[in-house]
């Protein structure tokens, strides 16, 4: 018998191609903005595709710009899409797609930052999958994202991923976005991979990311210099560490603060210079790592042991997190008579 899935009752209209739009409305990608627009069609499609299937699912694009992506989202017939876009230019041609498929697909136009924008608000008739289900809630992020703010995107979703607050609140939602090649190509870097970085480690430690395939820069307009690869990641059910989010953020900042050099040289600069030698030793002999290992020959299990043994120090002496070594000198100066039994 025939099902719902395969005869559509609603199919949607051809929709206009997007070079149409973009000569209609005269646009153009703005540098300021990191704009880059991705024209070909087969690519668009490639992109939905690497993020599963989305059929009768709730999808949040990010940045969708004139909308060349979100027609592939709409072709795969999503239940709700939400676009989040703060450019004004870009409102007529998403005005545009949204009347073509306003009686087969629910789609929201938001005028917003995706920095400040609240995705656990974007769909209020999604049930919550539990974390720990096998079947994977069908809600999916999905942008070709401005290099200027990518990183900072990323990291400000693993944080919501940890506290599974935003588009983590209805299960474990899945990403599927592109990146610089160089940022995307870090983000899977292994254990003594060149690229291995504290982005490798913050995005592994709560999530499967994947490099699913790379876009020359020459499929986008304008072209910029570095090719893009595509990443998917996927939460994990059960996180490599239960530490919070900003406490291996900064420690994950100081192993990779001197990438060349013995990783316990980025590790002492935790430690106020009186005490700072035998902090340091006490730290990697809890941690059961060898100090003169370089940070990206560490394994992620190793990174969060050393996390774990930081952690166990300010618990004892919860004066040494207030420790900055790059604070001004004036403030450094209050720390050059402490010991232990002052922290």
């Amino acid at each position: 018998m025939a099902t719902m899935a395969s005869v559509r009752i609603h199919r949607l209209p051809p929709l206009p191609t997007i070079r149409d739009l973009i000569r209609l409305y005269k646009l153009r990608a703005l540098k300021q903005f990191s704009q880059n627009f991705l024209m070909d069609e087969r690519l668009t499609d490639k992109i939905v595709k690497a993020a599963g299937r989305i059929e009768n699912g709730h999808v949040i694009e990010i940045g969708p710009g004139p909308g060349s992506i979100t027609r592939s989202i709409l072709r795969q017939y999503p239940k709700h899409l939400v676009v989040v876009e703060k450019d004004r230019r870009f409102m007529p041609t998403l005005e545009i797609l949204k009347e073509s498929t306003q009686n087969v697909i629910q789609m929201d136009i938001v005028r917003d930052d995706i920095l400040n924008y609240r995705c656990e608000h974007a769909f209020p008739d999604c049930h919550a999958t539990d974390w720990n289900d096998k079947n994977l809630p069908n809600v999916h992020l999905i942008g070709n994202l401005p290099f200027a703010i990518s990183t900072r995107l990323l990291i400000n979703w693993i944080r919501d991923m940890s506290l599974r607050q935003g588009a983590w609140t209805y299960g474990r939602s899945s990403l599927t976005l592109t990146f610089q090649l160089e940022v995307a190509q870090r983000i899977v870097a292994g254990m003594a991979d060149d690229q291995r970085c504290r982005l490798s480690l913050m995005s592994q430690l709560w999530a499967k990311p994947e490099l699913r395939f790379i876009i020359p820069g020459k499929a986008f307009v304008p072209k910029p210099d570095v090719d893009v690869g595509v990443i998917t990641m996927v939460p994990l059910k059960t996180p490599q560490t239960d530490l919070p989010f900003e406490l291996i953020e900064k420690i994950m900042r100081y192993i990779f603060s001197l990438r060349q050099k013995y990783v316990r040289r980025g590790i002492q600069n935790l430690f106020p210079p009186t005490i700072r030698d035998e902090m340091t030793v006490q730290l990697f002999k809890n941690a059961e790592v060898n100090p003169e290992l370089r940070s990206f020959q560490l394994s992620n299990d190793e990174c969060v042991r050393i996390a774990k043994a930081y952690h166990e120090i300010i618990q004892k002496y919860p004066k040494i997190d207030q420790y900055n070594y790059r604070s001004p000198f004036a403030e450094r100066l209050l720390w050059d008579n402490w010991d232990l039994e002052s922290v």
